[in-house]
């Protein structure tokens, strides 16, 4: 049985997909993570694994044998105060590591404004919004350490993420969704299970330095993905309002942004074919399945 001891900075979805993965590809798990409340034994998906607090002003000592004694870390705890945390309290600390693979999981928030055109790995960041800028500020770091020390270390820059718990058919049920329209406004999304396979390829084929995009095959407009929603729910009515009417600061600043993102370089490097090539396979996947 093929073996793994991971550190986890951050137990989101996206964490624990890639374990379900794990599990799934049959290994031998060996899974410690962190959590802002407090320290704990937990369960998930048939393992045993310990979870160590740690948040921005201090952290459990005992997660430093943990961090020793792996192979693999994954990061994807967001900035605090324009700083990555890890950085902050770990930097020192994974410089003098034999770690194989470290993955930092950003953002594609850090390209900004494109109007509506295409971005890919070598196009212009210019963010925007104070996460966008955070998030940028953190990958500069990382690939410094990278650099300097010659360590494992790749990022993967996400698109608007999606799952089976969490998606716009869940918030169009609930009424929690208004429909907002504007012209040439285009974004992209990927489901969590097609970011999880592509993090286990990684395992296989890496290099360090590396960005990526994580995007499906189809940028597109709120308001399209919203009515394709709302047409396989069979709702009829969705409360239409103006992007000005928007008091959400996040919101706001997502309609302020507009980009294509491209993932040819994720499929092709990874020699990946996405289980969920656009929305459209997603959310009816989703209908079928967990609605």
């Amino acid at each position: 049985m093929k073996k793994i001891n991971i550190f986890c900075f951050g137990f989101g979805q996206v964490a624990k997909n890639f374990i379900k993965k794990l599990i799934n590809e049959k290994y031998n798990i060996k899974l410690s993570t962190t959590s802002r409340s407090k320290s704990s034994k937990n369960f998930f998906n048939g393992i045993n694994y310990s979870n160590y607090l740690f948040n921005s002003d201090k952290f459990d000592k005992k997660l430093l044998v943990k961090l020793k004694e792996a192979d693999h870390i994954l990061v994807s705890i967001p900035p605090k105060n324009q700083k990555d945390l890890v950085i902050k309290n770990f930097s020192k600390f994974l410089m003098n590591s034999k770690i194989k693979w470290i993955t930092y999981l950003s953002s594609t928030s850090v390209y900004g404004d494109h109007k509506g055109k295409w971005v890919n790995e070598n196009s212009k960041t210019n963010p925007t919004s104070d996460k966008g800028i955070a998030r940028l500020k953190t990958e500069n770091a990382w690939i410094s350490i990278q650099k300097n020390n010659q360590l494992p270390i790749q990022i993967f820059r996400l698109s608007g993420i999606y799952s089976n718990e969490k998606n716009i058919l869940v918030r169009l049920k609930s009424g929690d969704l208004k429909l907002v329209k504007k012209k040439n406004h285009y974004f992209s999304r990927i489901h969590v299970e097609d970011a999880a396979n592509i993090l286990f390829k990684s395992l296989f084929k890496f290099k360090p330095g590396e960005i990526y995009n994580l995007s499906d095959n189809r940028p597109s407009s709120s308001e399209e993905v919203t009515l394709f929603g709302a047409k396989i729910l069979n709702i009829k009515k969705i409360e239409k309002i103006k992007v000005k009417e928007i008091k959400n600061i996040t919101l706001k600043n997502f309609f302020n942004e507009s980009k294509k993102v491209s993932n040819k370089k994720i499929k092709n490097y990874f020699n990946y074919s996405l289980k969920f090539p656009s929305y459209k396979e997603g959310l009816s996947y989703i209908r079928n399945n967990f609605i």
